[in-house]
């Protein structure tokens, strides 16, 4: 029985590509939350989500891991190091060695950390001439989970989100449906009964041809890629400014997911 748990990480924890009603965003780990939290007595779970957008792996070590490790939840989960990988030059091996460090430091006081893999990026444009650095991170990330007794949140082999409708219009964030096929995933690692099965086939499509595809793409780049760029070259990130959830009550998630869920 989990009765408290923090969220580590970059933009995928932080929920970007889920809005809920108020504009501010949802996320896999804030259903995740929920799941947990049903299996608690009424306020009797403690939920922080200190995750930011645009983190590199040293920035999410320095300002959240010590957060984690003053609260010593019950879990942690610890997703970072995706943003250092899709960056050039970068040497996975390198990102590798940082990582375990700082799971060494969240296993020696949370209950159980939860780490977890890239996704498989060969549909994504640009991203996918990366899919073998990712791939050999995600080596690095399951031997280390193997010597900390990690469980592993495996996106890389999670099917339901080669699906575009998995995807937010900018193609590096999930949707709302691919954040919640991600929560429900990870109820299923931990044992849960969760409510849906994360691989539920996707309703068919319409084909699309070659233009209509070409035009997504054009718009793609012009409205996501190039600003993205551009960041990168003035050496900005889109956390700059943005402030973590902090604390969160799991009745007020459950409130801001229904009218998107």
């Amino acid at each position: 029985m989990i009765g408290s748990y923090v969220a580590v990480g970059d933009s995928f924890t932080e929920g970007v590509g889920d809005p809920g009603p108020d504009g501010a965003f949802v996320g896999w780990a804030d259903r995740f939350a929920v799941l947990l939290a049903d299996r608690r007595p009424e306020g009797d779970f403690q939920y922080t989500n200190l995750a930011v957008r645009g983190k590199l792996l040293d920035q999410i070590v320095a300002d959240q891991v010590p957060r984690a490790v003053e609260l010593a939840p019950d879990l942690v989960s610890f997703c970072a190091g995706g943003n250092d990988i899709i960056r050039p030059g970068t040497d996975p091996d390198d990102v590798a060695e940082r990582f375990e460090k700082a799971v060494a430091k969240l296993a020696s006081v949370a209950g159980t950390v939860m780490v977890t893999t890239g996704f498989d990026t060969r549909g994504v444009p640009v991203l996918k001439h990366l899919r073998g650095k990712i791939a050999t991170y995600n080596g690095h990330v399951r031997a280390v989970a193997d010597r900390y007794g990690c469980p592993v949140l495996d996106l890389w082999s999670l099917r339901a989100v080669q699906d575009r409708r998995a995807w937010d219009d900018d193609r590096l964030h999930l949707s709302p449906e691919g954040h919640t096929r991600v929560a429900l995933r990870a109820g299923q690692l931990l044992g849960l009964d969760v409510p849906a099965d994360p691989e539920q086939p996707w309703p068919p499509l319409p084909p699309r041809g070659t233009l209509e595809i070409r035009r997504d793409d054009v718009h793609w780049a012009r409205e996501y890629l190039v600003p993205w760029i551009g960041r990168r070259l003035r050496g900005q990130s889109s956390g700059d400014h943005v402030r973590a959830k902090g604390t969160l009550s799991p009745d007020d998630i459950r409130t801001r997911i229904a009218p998107v869920a």
